[in-house]
């Protein structure tokens, strides 16, 4: 039997702006970076205008717009803005080199490309960019482009306004509203499709999971570009709650604005979570303040200096892949009478299933369930409503990552006699720094592109700070002379400054009877 219309309308975080502009319209939905406030009704102007403008330009479904810009204003409104177009959003990454940006653009086909002002000289030689990109809109002056470009306010002043100012929602919900690009664990960046559907479903998931409400204040300490902002560019407008931008994270100043603005919830790598516990000094929040973190667990000590602090940290897990989290270490009853250090432990598991999550597993090769005896190893295994739609032109890639009917993460974990998941080893040598995901394949590329390079390994260090950070091994050839700060300098010329190797050492490298390179070796001696 067909279903009617009636009860059959395409799933799309697009209704979330809509609703919240129709029945609060003049409630704060977001407050700038220069503590300016909008209101809803505001918000979906700006994303309905934005709409316009990208259509009056000739995008369309099919088409996707790039914006590089920080946590304000722009940015969350271009998640709704251009899907309303019919478009798929790419959020890119502040933290990029130029190069990267290029490849990134060319394979996904951007027409479009909206940039902050303070970001246009980060893609270096603007003649560099991609031919399918026909319009650069800059945000703030664009004085600051070399090349011909629009002002984004005025762009969207200038956008012819349908009747009715409304972001509607798609045909399909299977339509492409993002690709977002992966760090590169296998040396190249791959683009993750998601759908309308998909970020509707993940964005009502973490509003629940994570306890978002109307009364809710949300600042952005997260990058909206990782993975949409782990689709809380979405889940705050789906809870009614306010959004807080930042144009950058300063912890003094993040820590004034919880306290100025009576923030309630905030994500970030472990990172963020140090730095906000090392600022913090003898401050007590006077609301409960809910922080969710993803990568290296948050150690004992910082656990205890945010619980001071009035702050709840929440550990979850997920990839690009999988919308962001799709793990959540759900504190048990009885948990708050352990001690320190057995707490810590607990909440250092990466959990169990987020409630919009189907299914997760611990499998072997043969997609068996592994026993739940926190020590048999195998990997995690995702099949939901949440995972990816498939790796952007990349087929082959996306039939592996989907091999069984489950979408293989490339982690590998054991399962806690009470079903709590914790990750042992990470898959394709992927190094996880301050949250950012670095690609070791990557950055031995771009070290072995050097002339006296004969063998390059990187692998990842631990560091109080930052979680991981890179390390160099290096082989130089024979009678080449290299130096790490030459090797430093040379990396630094084609990749963002977080993918620099820390360190660099010198000497042959160990390698196995076919030629391998023994990596866990070099782990053990950096």
């Amino acid at each position: 039997m067909t279903a009617p219309a009636a009860n059959r309308v395409p799933l799309s975080p697009l209704g979330f702006l809509d609703r919240n502009a129709d029945v609060f319209p003049d409630r704060t939905g977001f407050v700038r970076s220069d503590r300016t406030e909008v209101s809803w009704a505001t918000m979906r102007d700006r994303a309905v205008r934005l709409a316009a403008a990208l259509r009056a330009s000739g995008i369309g479904r099919g088409d996707t717009v790039a914006v590089l810009a920080p946590n304000d204003l722009p940015l969350l409104e271009a998640h709704y803005g251009v899907p309303a177009s019919g478009a798929a959003l790419v959020a890119l990454n502040v933290r990029l080199a130029a190069p990267e940006y290029a490849g990134i653009l060319g394979h996904a086909g951007c027409r479009v490309l909206v940039v902050d002002a303070s970001l246009v000289p980060a893609l270096g030689d603007l003649g560099g960019l991609p031919d399918t990109l026909e319009r650069l809109v800059v945000i703030g002056d664009p004085g600051t482009s070399a090349a011909p470009a629009g002002d984004y306010e005025s762009w969207l002043a200038d956008a012819p306004l349908p009747a009715a100012v409304r972001l509607g929602l798609p045909d399909d919900e299977d339509q492409p509203i993002a690709i977002n690009y992966t760090s590169g664990t296998t040396g190249t960046p791959k683009g993750a499709v998601y759908t309308h559907r998909g970020a509707y479903l993940n964005a009502t998931g973490q509003a629940l999971q994570f306890g978002l409400s109307p009364q809710a204040v949300y600042l952005w300490t997260l990058p909206m570009f990782h993975c949409n902002g782990w689709c809380f560019t979405w889940a705050v407008t789906a809870a009614s709650a306010t959004h807080v931008g930042t144009l950058r994270f300063d912890a003094a100043e993040a820590l004034d604005v919880i306290e100025q603005r009576g923030v309630t919830h905030l994500c970030g790598a472990p990172v963020v979570l140090n730095a906000l516990a090392d600022a913090a000094g003898d401050r007590r929040f006077a609301q409960p303040v809910h922080a969710a973190t993803g990568g290296a667990p948050p150690s004992p000590s910082v656990l205890e200096r945010l619980g001071d602090l009035g702050v709840e940290v929440l550990h979850l897990y997920g990839l690009t892949e999988t919308y962001g989290p799709s793990l959540i270490c759900e504190r048990q009853p009885g948990w708050e009478r352990l001690g320190r250090d057995d707490l810590a432990a607990k909440l250092a598991r990466q959990g169990v299933r987020t409630v919009n999550v189907h299914d997760v597993r611990v499998v072997d090769a043969d997609l068996r369930h592994v026993p739940a005896d926190a020590t048999t190893i195998g990997e995690i295994v995702v099949r939901s409503n949440t995972v990816m739609a498939g790796y952007l032109g990349d087929e082959a890639a996306t039939e592996r990552a989907f091999s069984g009917g489950w979408f293989h993460t490339g982690d590998l974990a054991v399962v806690h006699p009470d079903g709590y998941l914790e990750i042992r080893d990470r898959a394709k040598d992927l190094i996880v720094s301050g949250g950012e995901n670095i690609s070791s394949i990557e950055v031995e590329n771009a070290i072995a592109s050097h002339p006296a390079v004969r063998a390059v390994a990187v692998v990842g260090a631990p560091d109080e700070r930052w979680g991981e950070v890179p390390v160099a091994h290096v082989e130089v050839r024979d009678g080449a002379t290299l130096t790490g700060v030459e090797v430093v300098a040379h990396v630094r010329r084609q990749l963002a400054g977080f993918k620099v190797p820390k360190r660099v050492v010198f000497g042959p490298l160990p390698v196995t009877s076919t030629g391998k390179i023994r990596k866990t070796e070099l782990r053990a001696r950096t």
